[in-house]
């Protein structure tokens, strides 16, 4: 049962970054590279799912670090500053908690598995 869990999660995963790229959200470079990163740690999340080895340990070591730090970096101070809005103090406050609240929650599982994956 927690396999086919798994497996719901990582098509989520790539199923809204599919549609979000259809529907344009990946005009700038820093999105690119987003998606680039994303694409990377999913292939280690499809490796812990399936138990097959992709690469070595070591690499999915630097990658978890990797990741971790430019989804902090992006989802914190780069997002913000490239995002073409218009929000201004509190609502820019509460956008940045709930931001936060969801990356943690989306994310939280992909991390848990790369860990477990490169450890």
């Amino acid at each position: 049962m927690i396999q086919i869990l798994w497996y719901i999660y990582a098509a989520f995963l790539a199923t809204s970054s599919i549609a979000y790229l259809i529907h344009g959200g990946y005009k700038n470079k820093i999105f690119l590279i987003d998606l680039v990163v994303s694409a990377i740690t999913w292939t280690g999340l499809f490796g812990f799912i399936t138990h097959r080895e992709i690469f070595t340990p070591f690499v999915w070591q630097i990658v978890f670090f990797g990741a971790l730090i430019w989804d902090i970096l992006f989802y914190f101070f780069l997002r913000n500053k490239v995002m073409e809005t218009e929000v201004e103090g509190e609502d820019m406050r509460m956008m940045n908690i709930f931001t936060t609240v969801f990356m943690v929650i989306l994310l939280g599982p992909l991390y848990y598995a790369l860990f477990q994956y490169a450890f």
